[in-house]
């Protein structure tokens, strides 16, 4: 079964818009890119883990399938009625005509095994180890944060194989556990992921028992009080902002501490907030995104 693509040039304020109607309309899904999209003219949007970009490009496609037998001038005519502020008259759009395929497969194959070091992989488990003699951390894309590919969980993972003494370790908004669950087979003796979302306690649960790890997961309302040799936290700046007592009183003197999920335009300022319990080293940058890392004085 074949399936339609009506693609509807958009822009910044009608976009949003666009795709909600088209969901109402019918469409089995809405999408919106940018328009400029792998060109020179291609809008870098940032954002936070777990966090939409904040904003939206100024020029857009609004991407919906329907069936292959879907009245496209009809749609269009829906679309006018259900958005009534925007005259469809003036949108441009193409049609397209997709082949039906395997989904589960075509999914898959946008998820390779990813190399953070020599020494470390992350691999789906559709997919053999690259290097059976290398650590291999099985994980599969979920719905908390945390799959290796974004530059702040590269950063910690990378800073976690260059430590010499894991011993214990906290990681405070643990996501899929993928920092957690690379202490542990790196060889912490302890390892505890804390965060706020039910689902990251799950989604960690489950991912450290395809890992055969023992790792003991929190929700951080329920966290009692305990302090490790490695404190890391691959969470949003401002978040991190506020608990910098906390994860202070987490670090034990002589402790080390890692933090992600911070952009360039933000590490002066936690390097500022850290420094009252920390010496902060020199940040680690990867993309727009900064790893900052100190000791517990």
């Amino acid at each position: 079964m074949a399936w339609l693509l009506l693609k509807i040039n958009a822009n910044e304020h009608n976009a949003e818009t666009i795709s909600d109607a088209l969901m109402e309309i019918g469409a089995l899904s809405a999408s919106i890119e940018d328009a400029n999209a792998e060109t020179q003219a291609e809008q870098a949007i940032f954002g936070e883990p777990g966090d939409p970009p904040p904003g939206i490009w100024q020029e857009n496609i609004v991407t919906a399938m329907f069936e292959h037998d879907a009245n496209v001038a009809d749609i269009m005519s829906r679309l006018q009625k259900e958005i009534k502020t925007f005259n469809t008259s003036i949108l441009q759009y193409h049609t397209e005509t997709i082949a039906d395929q395997d989904w589960v497969r075509a999914t898959q194959e946008q998820f390779d095994p990813i190399k953070i070091t020599e020494k470390l992989w992350i691999v789906p488990t559709w997919h053999n180890a690259p290097n059976h003699d290398a650590i291999n951390i099985i994980l599969d894309p979920g719905l908390a944060f945390g799959t290796g590919s974004h530059p702040t969980t590269s950063l910690c993972l990378e800073w976690l194989t260059q430590q010499q003494n894991l011993n214990n370790v906290l990681d405070y908004g643990c996501g899929s556990g993928i920092l957690a669950i690379a202490a542990k087979k790196l060889g912490a003796e302890v390892v505890v992921g804390v965060d706020i979302d039910s689902q990251a306690i799950v989604s960690s649960n489950y991912n450290a028992l395809q890992n055969n790890v023992d790792i003991n997961f929190y929700d951080a309302n329920t966290f009692t009080q305990q302090t490790f040799d490695v404190v890391v936290a691959n969470i949003l700046s401002s978040a991190l902002m506020v608990l910098a007592p906390a994860l202070a009183k987490y670090c034990n003197v002589g402790g080390k501490l890692a933090l992600s999920g911070i952009l360039d335009a933000q590490t002066d300022a936690l390097i500022a907030r850290y420094s009252e319990w920390f010496n902060m080293d020199t940040p680690t940058k990867k993309d727009a995104w900064v790893l900052l890392t100190g000791s517990k004085r």
